[in-house]
């Protein structure tokens, strides 16, 4: 029988990240919360026979398997409090919490209560970051001593309806929340636990925080560059590995993202479409493209099936989310007190 879920909030996360691929991972998504018409519209269209209620008690109150809460980051401590207290087992998009006391609260709050708990660090399964993994075994780079990871975009404009753009770090606004921890979860997946040398966080456009830079200095030794910024006209490779036998560059994301956003998922867990990106590998002037793995964020839920089952382990470690959380914290005490 097909695992139950209920999915809390169905804007972009809810839509796009985590509906089509509980669907194409074999769950049932049985019921939905969400108080927006347009949004409970959008419910019944993509799952015709969902049950979309108003309030999470309503939701948490269904005989279900598993709770995905992704809502804005403002709710998300409350959401989860709500599905370990109703006994059932919650996936949290990130970030987890707001800020390291927040996400520890509730990892410990479903420790208490025996419930698993886990977040949604799902650029682990992009295919950078399985072709990443595997350049990295091969050892073809030589000793990697720094690596340089970005999002950026140019959006010289504030869009004045998006709460991430507009809302306070206190509640949840902000890149520093919303794209670093895909940026530091992967780095410390490559290269292990980090601790935080220095850091750059501003608001450049009158709204929330829209730029940031972080540098990371791994227990491996490797030295992480991770930019988030809305204002880069000129934006740099995604990825960028340097090791002392060359260095792999990975210019732009797999098109994962842009097959959700299409309405297309990955049936059976696995996507019928190419998802790898372009990967070279520079020696200076010698450049040589290599094959990119698919990406398949899937596997996460795949992943998280089969913990639910007794077969495994959950895909992300807690530790990763409060290692992620600690590292904004000290970045935004950096930015606040120079």
């Amino acid at each position: 029988m097909a695992l139950r879920v209920g999915i809390i909030g169905y804007g972009l996360a809810g839509r796009y990240f985590h509906a089509p691929l509980l669907k194409g991972c074999g769950f049932d998504v049985v019921v939905i919360q969400t108080s927006n018409k347009l949004r409970a519209d959008h419910a019944i269209e993509d799952f015709p026979h969902v049950k979309v209620v108003a309030t999470v008690a309503e939701l948490v109150a269904e005989k279900l398997d598993l709770v995905v809460v992704a809502s804005a980051n403002l709710s998300h401590a409350e959401n989860a409090y709500a599905a370990i207290s109703a006994g059932i087992a919650v996936i949290i998009d990130k970030p987890m919490g707001r800020t390291y006391e927040e996400t520890k609260s509730i990892i410990d709050a479903g420790e208490r209560a025996g419930v698993p708990v886990s977040t949604y660090f799902n650029r682990r399964w992009d295919s950078d970051a399985l072709t990443i993994k595997r350049v990295i075994a091969s050892g073809e780079l030589g000793t990697i001593h720094r690596m340089d990871s970005r999002f950026e975009r140019f959006r010289p404009d504030l869009n004045s309806v998006s709460w991430r753009e507009n809302m306070s770090p206190e509640d949840g606004g902000g890149l520093l929340l919303d794209l670093q921890p895909h940026l530091i979860s992967t780095s410390i997946d490559w290269f292990g636990s980090a601790e935080l040398v220095t850091s750059s966080v501003r608001a450049l456009r009158g709204g929330a925080d829209d730029d940031s830079v972080l540098v990371l200095r791994h227990e491996s030794g490797v030295v992480s560059y991770l930019s988030a910024s809305a204002l880069v006209g000129a934006p740099g490779p995604r990825i960028r590995i340097l090791g002392t036998a060359g260095a792999l560059v990975i210019n732009g994301l797999d098109p994962q993202e842009d097959l959700l956003r299409a309405g297309k998922y990955p049936a059976g867990g696995r996507w019928d479409v190419p998802t790898a990106s372009k990967a070279f590998i520079h020696r200076g002037e010698d450049v040589e493209e290599i094959a990119g793995e698919n990406g398949n964020y899937a596997l996460f839920y795949l992943a998280v099936a089969d913990a639910l089952a007794g077969k495994g382990p959950w895909p992300i470690d807690n530790g990763d989310a409060l290692l992620v959380a600690q590292i904004i914290d000290q970045a935004r005490h950096n930015s606040l007190h120079g």
